[in-house]
């Protein structure tokens, strides 16, 4: 079965296309399909900004759709960046200067203000419309300075809870059994394949 995610960003493509691996799914971006508008994500919730993506995507692939929303969660920055974290330092913003925006409004924060959690809600989406949704959390705190090359976004500045590295030092498969975005898959892959 084909799948079309929501995304041009093929890092995440490749990261589901592993974690699904030696089952009967290709995951395909945004990327195979050209003249997909874009889709504004306005949404007040990952999973209604979730919902609206895949919802275009299957509406306008006639294929089933898979969309996340994802991002951190900083209880001492009142949650922020939370859904915008893929701007937080503005539109366009690059992963980096979205990580330096976190580290300055972060900064002098003690180790007990750091905590932090990574949220993911998947939806998956059917042409017909029928949909469900799966949720992930990954508890953790953010460091005071980068760390580590792998991942994307925060990775190298999160901390899972119980580990004394980011999710940047780790590689893909020891990431994969910890992250939100694993754990949604894993809901999704009980739901595709009970």
């Amino acid at each position: 079965m084909d799948i079309v995610l929501a995304t041009t960003n093929k890092k995440k493509a490749a990261e589901m296309n592993r974690i699904f691996a030696g089952n009967a799914i290709r995951f395909l971006t945004l990327d195979a399909f050209p003249g997909y508008p874009d889709v504004e994500e306005d949404g007040k919730t990952f999973r209604s900004n979730a919902l609206k993506k895949a919802r275009a995507v299957a509406c306008f692939t006639v294929h089933p759709a898979l969309a996340d929303d994802s991002g951190l969660e900083v209880p001492s920055l009142h949650n922020a960046p939370g859904v915008y974290s893929a701007r937080y330092a503005g539109e366009g913003a690059t992963d980096e200067k979205n990580l330096k925006k976190l580290l300055r409004d972060m900064r002098g924060f003690k180790a007990g203000d750091r905590a932090a959690r990574f949220v993911c809600c998947m939806a998956f989406v059917l042409p017909d419309g029928h949909h469900k949704t799966f949720s992930g959390y990954v508890t953790g705190r953010i460091g005071t300075k980068k760390r580590g090359d792998n991942g994307f976004g925060y990775d190298p500045v999160f901390y899972p809870e119980g580990r004394n590295r980011t999710f940047a030092e780790m590689d893909a498969s020891e990431k994969d059994s910890l992250s939100h975005r694993g754990r949604a898959l894993k809901k999704l892959s009980q739901y595709l394949f009970p």
